[in-house]
């Protein structure tokens, strides 16, 4: 059981974290629907100091959807040949957001290495479960691979990361990449993920920590895996933690708030990874909540986290 106090939380971000419990004390389906109908107004936006396109590829038609998957590709005004490309997944606990919510960090990435910066528009859970989710994003890492040259990007650099549940997709993607040999990615940044759909960890049971507690991790839960949540047969792919085999996947990176709910499932995916002889490192924020970083970007805590991240992915590029 994990019952946060205001006291626990970071002088920094405590004001912040205290008005959220107060106005979403938990997200439920119809938040999440809500929700990203306000978001629509984001798609197909970007600021000027970054060369931004949409792409749109063309879905499997036994994912019983009728749109293609919409991919926005970020660039400097100024790109370089060869430069890593970088599949970036939003969060939103699988159920809500757009690639656009994520241009602060995407900028972050861009300006720190040049790299080129692919962004799926995945199928959300309140559209359809698992595993149209990790379809799009793998199609998008795929075609990413397969348009490398008009991308200038290079294959030996590819690298995928996301923040919450974007991170949780971006461990999925990388267990498929292993399994399918189609594309070898070279590292791997599960932001803060959402990778554990047992809820078991003292972290993520009874938390009502704010941004995002047990409640609505559950909530989030039950939408993406649909008629597979409660069973036996759930697949690593759709919740990594369930992994057991953890060798030969990509080098990792991620930070996590230590009040969080997913703080226990993260240590413990990056601490196997290493156990599997992966290098994996990762920081641990002291009272700080989920999501800290883009609630409370300016906070000296986050400028810090986003360093140190931006350290660790320009020291992979360079290896």
């Amino acid at each position: 059981m994990t019952h946060v106090k205001n006291s626990d939380i970071n002088k920094e971000i405590r004001t912040t974290g205290k008005v959220m419990r107060t106005v979403m004390p938990y997200m439920k389906e119809t938040t999440f629907r809500k929700s990203n109908k306000l978001m629509k107004v984001m798609k197909g936006k970007c600021g000027k100091d970054l060369d931004y396109q949409q792409v749109w590829i063309k879905r499997d038609a036994s994912l019983g959807l009728s749109d293609d998957l919409r991919v926005c590709i970020y660039k400097s005004k100024h790109p370089s040949s060869n430069a890593a490309g970088f599949l970036w997944i939003h969060g939103g606990g699988y159920c809500i957001g757009t690639p656009e919510m994520c241009e602060r960090t995407i900028r972050e990435f861009i300006e720190a290495t040049n790299c080129v910066v692919v962004s799926p528009d995945y199928c959300l859970a309140t559209e359809k479960p698992y595993p149209v989710a990790l379809l799009d994003c793998y199609a998008a890492l795929k075609w990413m691979h397969d348009n490398a040259e008009s991308l200038r990007i290079d294959t030996s650099k590819l690298i995928v990361g996301g923040e919450s549940a974007g991170g949780g997709l971006a461990a999925s993607v990388c267990i498929l990449a292993r399994d399918k040999k189609e594309v070898s990615v070279a590292y791997q940044i599960p932001l803060y993920p959402m990778l554990d759909c047992r809820m078991i960890t003292p972290s993520s049971q009874d938390n009502d920590a704010p941004f995002w507690n047990s409640k609505s991790n559950e909530n989030a839960w039950k939408l993406y895996l649909g008629d597979l949540y409660g069973s036996s047969d759930i697949p690593a792919y759709a919740s990594p933690a369930l992994l057991t085999d953890y060798s030969n996947l990509p080098p990792a990176y991620t930070f996590i708030g230590d009040i969080e709910p997913f703080h226990d499932e993260t240590i413990n995916y990056m601490e196997n990874l290493k156990k599997a002889g992966v290098k994996a490192e990762y920081d641990v924020y002291p009272g700080c909540f989920h999501g800290f970083d883009t609630v409370c970007p300016k906070a000296s805590v986050s400028r810090d986290a986003h360093a140190k991240m931006i350290d660790h992915l320009v020291s992979a590029i360079h290896e």
